[in-house]
């Protein structure tokens, strides 16, 4: 295991890539966190050296029909006993998993990837069943608007939405949430800041914490690792297609499109998580110093070893991150009167 090691915002970006969790709180910078291990799984390595023999996605075209098609693709829970219970927020089609005992009344918002442009909740749903399982929690997969039919902020307008109905309605029907927490990754952990951002903005509640994996943070494309991370599941040249696609003409520093932009004052605690082998490794070590900077507490884990949304790839480091993210919920729920 490594030595946890306790770093404010101007010490996170000279560590090395090969170890670091970083936490920091406004209270009490010092409190201890899981340990990452430092050694990858052998299944980790494999799965990388499998990953290297192939060519990333983007590399010699954009192939948006293969992606919609790849992205759009139903898998059903591994799960056994899990219920899912198909709805519409307005326009908008969900879909509500929960594993065997998960409690209704606790529900996170689950916002997918797929680049702005693609994916789908149904192809979630194995992982929403494994976060539902190790958090207790229910799990809401919106099917928000894509581009470039539906350009920026369309998507993003669906997924305020979608979080102001959680708090009113669960799996059952109406009912008061205990506590709410949104997460995405990739384009959804975009999405997933820039919910939170444009729901303090807009003075409507707020979750109890978000959690941001392998987040797309900076349309002005100025991340370090885009140029320098050799990443096996994406190439960087499909950054430019997505910007062109989700923004067109509208400006790339906007906070609600580029959350690394964003003020972070009032926004609640935030889990970043983000692989070492990943073009966009940079843009989640960038916007965790932004919202440090600006007083909330985040705790970033740059997992060594592991891939773009390396959390639903199976491997044991994929179960440990998933237990991390239930530890996290659970230590911003309410503590029960005495």
């Amino acid at each position: 295991m490594i030595r946890n090691t306790w770093v404010m915002t101007a010490a996170i970006a000279v560590m090395s890539w090969t170890a670091l969790v970083a936490w920091a709180d406004e209270v009490n910078p010092a409190q201890p966190v899981a340990d990452i291990k430092k050694t990858v799984s052998r299944e980790g390595v494999e799965y990388l050296e499998r990953l290297r023999k192939g060519t990333p996605f983007g590399t010699v075209d954009f192939d948006l029909a293969g992606l919609r098609a790849g992205m759009g693709a139903r898998n059903e829970p591994r799960i056994e006993g899990v219920k899912l219970i198909r709805l519409k927020i307005g326009d908008v089609p969900c879909e509500w998993v929960l594993a065997p005992g998960a409690d209704p009344d606790l529900r996170l918002l689950y916002l997918h990837g797929g680049g702005w442009v693609s994916g789908s909740g149904g192809n979630y749903l194995p992982f929403a069943a494994d976060i539902s399982a190790a958090a207790n929690c229910a799990v809401l997969l919106p099917d928000y608007r894509l581009a470039p039919e539906h350009r920026f902020p369309a998507g993003l307008d669906d997924c305020v939405s979608a979080h102001d109905w959680l708090i009113a309605n669960g799996p059952s029907g109406p009912g008061v949430a205990k506590a709410t927490f949104i997460a995405g990754d990739s384009a959804g952990g975009n999405l997933t800041l820039a919910t939170l951002l444009a729901l303090r903005d807009r003075k409507r509640p707020l979750p109890a914490g978000g959690i941001a994996l392998s987040a797309a943070t900076d349309f002005t494309l100025s991340s370090e690792s885009l140029k320098t991370v050799h990443d096996p599941i994406i190439s960087a040249r499909t950054m430019p297609e997505f910007r062109d696609r989700y923004l067109e003409k509208m400006d790339p520093r906007n906070p609600l499109a580029s959350p690394v932009f964003g003020d972070y004052r009032g926004i609640p605690p935030l889990l970043i998580q983000v692989g070492e082998h990943e073009m966009l490794r940079d843009d989640s070590i960038r916007v965790a110093q932004k919202a440090l900077a600006d007083g909330i507490p985040v705790k970033l884990e740059v997992w060594p070893g592991m891939v773009h949304v390396f959390q639903i790839r199976g491997l044991p480091e994929s179960r440990e991150a998933i237990e991390h993210i239930a530890d996290f919920m659970r230590s911003r729920l309410p503590r029960p009167r005495e």
